[in-house]
């Protein structure tokens, strides 16, 4: 990431809405922006699979889910945040991964310009590519800055999206994860 080019933006975007990046309350923005950008968009080129290396055999095939992982992401049509949960579920395949591996794929995954729809689909596809599971179900519920500070000016409303993989498109294995989710 080039930090000093993203200062150099910032500069120029608050000389394009009016302001003035010399006067004192600007002059430490655009440092702060980069920051910012440098922990928003960490996970920009970085294979979330590499997460899902160390496996251990699995004698169970019952589901495995964890839920309520929490995310932030940026929205790239606005560059404006959203936040909230995902939930994962798998049914093992032969075998299973340390439960914070699956964090930190969603966390990874989330660290990039992204839109939600396509957010859920990447973690499956990492699961899936990395567990070989039988199936894999990803639910995320977010809100979006972009809802709620501009255009709509919605800010309670929830997006809800879904990604399923391999068995887990099948209605009674969605079924006991979607169960599981709402308690």
């Amino acid at each position: 990431m080039d930090a000093e080019r993203i200062k150099k933006a910032v500069r120029e975007l608050l000389l394009s809405i009016g302001e003035d990046p010399d006067h004192e309350q600007f002059q430490q923005t655009p440092g702060f922006v980069s920051e910012s950008y440098h922990e928003f968009f960490k996970g920009i080129g970085v294979d979330p699979v590499q997460f899902l290396d160390e496996t251990f055999p699995a004698e169970s095939t019952d589901l495995v889910m964890l839920k309520d992982i929490e995310l932030v992401s940026i929205c790239e049509h606005h560059l404006l945040p959203f936040t909230g949960v995902a939930h994962v579920a798998y049914l093992p395949g032969g075998k299973i991964i340390g439960l914070g591996r699956i964090a930190k794929v969603v966390e990874t995954l989330a660290a990039r310009p992204q839109l939600q729809e396509n957010l859920g689909n990447e973690i499956a596809d990492a699961i899936e590519a990395g567990l070989s599971p039988k199936g894999v179900l990803v639910v995320l519920e977010a809100k979006h800055q972009c809802v709620a500070s501009r255009g709509a000016r919605q800010p309670e409303v929830e997006t809800v999206t879904s990604s399923a993989r391999g068995v887990m498109q099948q209605i009674e294995h969605r079924q006991e994860a979607m169960g599981l989710i709402s308690k």
